[in-house]
């Protein structure tokens, strides 16, 4: 294995499809070559949600332009790269498939060693590509699919502090933003709304504060914003601008301030490891709202935690996360051959139980 890594890096999970390239020379800080994104929020956006159906031909359409794009942006040859890296889980199956089948045909075709990623793993990984975060550091994912505290020891090892019983903080605000009439993706049209309203008019509840532990709840908290909308239009026959900007303002507030709250005590439980230098990072799209980015690093703030959270491109999905957590499975010596799978389901802590249940396809998260 040579001293200089080059590897590729496709990921298709969910509804962007993405090819990078990350290189690495020895330990030195890893340098992201390219990074290719192909987003499809226009073909989704007259059904309020992705697709998946819709989302994997897409994939099949966009992951061989998206590798071509990747290695012209950082002028190189297929003939230059060491090793492909590729998400094999969990997301959509369909999508999942196409980045695999992809990755598995560039593999056979060139000779070079395959790399199955946990598309966690990626993001659990970023703050070490981005800004080469020592070990252990607290990780909160908190995505459109995924909301877990996770302690990284190490780039195989993953201890899960709580996470999500039900809807992904992204979810959430995604279908706050269809019972508001407002575009998807949601997050930012929510956030946008939230600026010009009163985040105090409506008394949405804090769910799970009331019990000890990390783990989190936002299926309730939709479903109060549900019934306050409807009351309002029971009682004006409508939602006036300002109604909206309310909703979206209390809601946005109620998920910062449980954010918040679980990740004081995350914060608690992950210090007892005594780390030498205490982090959180922060990935994932609901990282970029500016409320929930605010309050986190107040709570850091209180307990002397150096917060960290990569840029915004990095935070969402990309290829450069799965190539650098590629990378480190590779230079542990770790590849997978072509059979391969793409999995729907793929928990990082594995002995962890299942926060959503399990079934024939295993755990969900």
């Amino acid at each position: 294995m040579t001293d200089t890594l080059t590897l590729l890096g496709i990921e298709s999970s969910c509804d962007d499809t993405s090819a990078a390239l990350v290189r690495q020379t020895g330990e030195a800080a890893p340098e992201i070559l390219s990074n290719v994104v192909y987003g499809q929020t226009e073909l989704h956006a007259a059904f309020g949600g992705v697709v998946p159906e819709i989302a994997a031909r897409a994939h099949a359409e966009k992951l061989d332009l998206a590798v071509e794009e990747a290695l012209k942006q950082a002028n190189l040859g297929l003939k230059d790269i060491d090793a492909i890296a590729v998400t094999a889980g969990p997301g959509l199956i369909g999508g999942v498939i196409s980045g695999v089948m992809c990755a598995k045909g560039l593999s056979a075709g060139l000779g070079l060693p395959l790399v199955g990623v946990n598309h966690l793993a990626g993001h659990a990984l970023t703050p070490r590509l981005t800004d080469q975060t020592p070990f252990p550091y607290l990780m909160l994912l908190v995505s459109g699919g995924h909301c877990q505290f996770l302690i990284a020891h190490d780039a195989e090892t993953f201890t899960r502090l709580g996470g999500t019983i039900d809807d992904a903080p992204g979810e959430a605000f995604d279908k706050t933003a269809r019972l508001l009439g407002l575009a998807q993706p949601g997050g930012p049209s929510v956030e946008a709304e939230a600026k010009h309203g009163d985040p105090k008019r409506f008394a949405f509840p804090r769910p799970l504060l009331d019990r000890p532990g990390c783990d989190l709840s936002f299926s309730g908290l939709k479903t109060a914003l549900l019934r306050a909308r409807d009351e309002i239009i029971a009682q004006k026959g409508g939602l006036t601008p300002q109604d909206r900007a309310d909703l979206c303002a209390s809601f946005q507030e109620a998920v910062a301030d449980v954010l918040a709250k679980k990740t004081a005590r995350a914060l608690a439980l992950y210090q007892d490891e005594i780390p030498a230098t205490p982090t959180l990072a922060v990935a994932g799209g609901v990282a970029a709202n500016a409320t929930i980015r605010g309050k986190l690093e107040t709570v850091c703030a209180a307990q002397d935690v150096a917060f960290t959270a990569p840029p915004l491109a990095l935070c969402t999905d990309n290829a450069a996360m799965i190539a650098y957590a590629g990378l480190a499975r590779f230079k542990a010596g770790h590849t997978d051959d072509l059979s391969l799978i793409a999995r729907p389901r793929w928990p990082l802590d594995q002995k962890a139980p299942a926060l959503l249940g399990g079934g024939k396809k295993g755990a969900k998260a």
